[in-house]
């Protein structure tokens, strides 16, 4: 198992695959320029591979508010749906927590659509707080708290 930032537009078009499970209205031949327009305001791609197959992908980037400090924000989470109840998501998930941690973040946020109801308890399994709709988490060791004023 292996977990990297695509950084090539060939690592990037092989996530295509993965992520039109969560995102089908993308289409294929845009999906790489998309990916490289979004990398301007700091969107990063990160995949897991597992016997040479990209297994579940990762939307992110870096963002600071007034209410949150400094945070990673997940755009998109998903596992192929081949390789679910495999704990890749769960990996990549712990993956984006201590990337976030090591880039000075006091939390993980994501957003998950009300009708995901799967993927909810998977984030509630996760340690992810449920605040309205909205998930977060709170970086051991960083002082700001999920939530907090």
């Amino acid at each position: 198992m292996n977990i990297k930032i695509a950084s090539s537009d060939r690592q990037i078009a092989a996530c295509y695959p993965v992520m039109r499970e969560l995102r089908p209205d993308i289409p294929e031949d845009g999906f790489v320029s998309r990916v490289r327009v979004l990398e301007r305001s700091g969107y990063q791609l990160a995949f897991l591979e597992a016997a040479d197959n990209i297994v579940a992908v990762a939307g992110f980037r870096f963002i600071e508010n007034l209410a949150n400090g400094r945070f990673l924000y997940v755009d998109d989470l998903v596992t192929a749906s081949a390789s679910r109840s495999s704990s890749f998501g769960a990996k990549l998930l712990a993956w984006l927590k201590e990337h976030a941690a090591t880039k000075d973040c006091s939390q993980l946020h994501l957003d998950c659509g009300i009708q995901r109801k799967d993927a909810h308890r998977f984030y509630a399994r996760e340690a992810m707080m449920l605040i309205g709709y909205h998930f977060g988490y709170n970086i051991p060791g960083i002082s700001a708290q999920v939530g907090g004023e």
